[in-house]
């Protein structure tokens, strides 16, 4: 198998895996699915263009799941509404590459700083949503954004552990465009 197709297949690998743990997010937390913390992660360990596959898996996963078993209403607003997060979660995934690549070498750098950057990102996005369907206002109180980042932060924590855990059982660790300090 040459490098190319090893490669790809670890990043099919990983993308999936992402996909199947944003699953068991929106389950738990009932239609919130921890885009910033995904797209963080992948921006330390996975190329761009697989950190977008990412965003893209992990949304489409989230509206199967919130429309097929958590029943969310088929109505134009929510349907609007999957579409705008659908766009955060791209614009939060390319602001966190952007910020990690750009960081200082130090890993905890890169972390925060993509993590910030796709938080951010990700809000102004929704917000931008917000404003152009007229509601979801109270998605941006600063006890619920609070909540919302420390729960994102918890889940990046808990998938960086995964991934130490993955890599140290010997499965490969997708590449990023850098070399990881």
């Amino acid at each position: 198998m040459t490098d190319i197709a090893s490669s790809r297949r670890v990043s099919a690998s990983w993308i999936m895996l992402l996909t199947l743990a944003s699953v068991a997010t929106t389950l738990v937390f009932k239609c919130a699915t921890p885009f910033p913390a995904l797209a963080a992660l992948a921006a330390m360990y996975m190329r761009t263009r697989d950190g977008v596959s990412v965003a893209i898996a992990a949304w489409a996963a989230s509206q199967l799941v919130g429309f097929c078993w958590l029943e969310y209403p088929v109505t134009a607003n929510s349907l609007a509404w999957g579409g705008a997060i659908g766009i955060a979660a791209l614009v939060g995934a390319l602001a966190a590459h952007a910020a990690a690549t750009r960081a200082p070498r130090s890993f905890a750098a890169r972390l925060v700083l993509g993590y910030l950057a796709a938080f951010v990102a990700f809000k102004v996005a929704i917000l931008a949503g917000a404003f152009a369907l007229d509601g979801g206002w109270a998605a941006f109180a600063g006890d619920v954004l609070l909540s919302q980042f420390v729960r994102n932060a918890a889940v990046l924590a808990g998938l960086l552990l995964l991934h130490r855990l993955l890599t140290a059982a010997g499965m490969p660790s997708p590449r990023s465009e850098y070399v990881l300090a």
